[in-house]
């Protein structure tokens, strides 16, 4: 169960390493970013006039496809597809770990102070046990009483359930 715990984490972290250049799509805009500076491209129609790392539109289906940014040291290239809605948003793996590291800290958290709150609180001596209230009034039956004299076989009856399983 731990290694699983760890190898979830594991792969969460892992899965946030930035390669420096990336598509991202945040409502209805798509940003691309390039590692450095350069010019922008969707297939050989040239897209901005300036040098930049980052270029940012709105998405339609005429947007798909694929772009690339031509840099002092190559080109890099990108394929935009995606759905947007003007409400989404999208979670990334850190923010996911965040919050399961939180929630696991927090129920930690609050059990230790129910531990904590819940102990019984002792004074240094022992208690003293309480007693009942003494019974007045006459005394039982002695221990040999007729009452608890054994059953005479041949005086009870021999129907179903008056039959006695006899334990000695």
């Amino acid at each position: 169960m731990g290694v699983g715990a760890a190898l979830t984490v594991l792969v969460l972290f892992i899965a946030t390493v930035d390669a420096g250049g990336g598509v991202s799509f945040w409502g209805k805009k798509f940003t691309m970013t390039c590692p450095e500076e350069g010019e922008w491209f969707k297939n050989k129609d040239k897209l901005s006039t300036e040098n930049t790392s980052t270029y940012e539109v709105e998405y339609d289906n005429k947007k798909k496809g694929s772009y690339h940014c031509v840099t002092e040291s190559g080109t890099y290239h990108f394929y935009v597809q995606g759905k947007v809605c003007e409400s989404c948003f999208e979670l990334d793996a850190a923010l996911i770990g965040f919050i399961i590291l939180l929630d696991v800290v927090g129920t930690a958290v609050i059990m230790s102070t129910i531990y904590k709150c819940s102990k019984n609180k002792r004074s240094d001596g022992p208690s003293a046990a309480s007693k009942g209230p003494s019974r007045s009034g006459g005394r039982g039956p002695p221990v040999p009483s007729p009452d608890y004299e054994h059953l005479n076989i041949h005086t009870r009856e021999q129907e179903t359930y008056s039959k006695l399983n006899r334990t000695r």
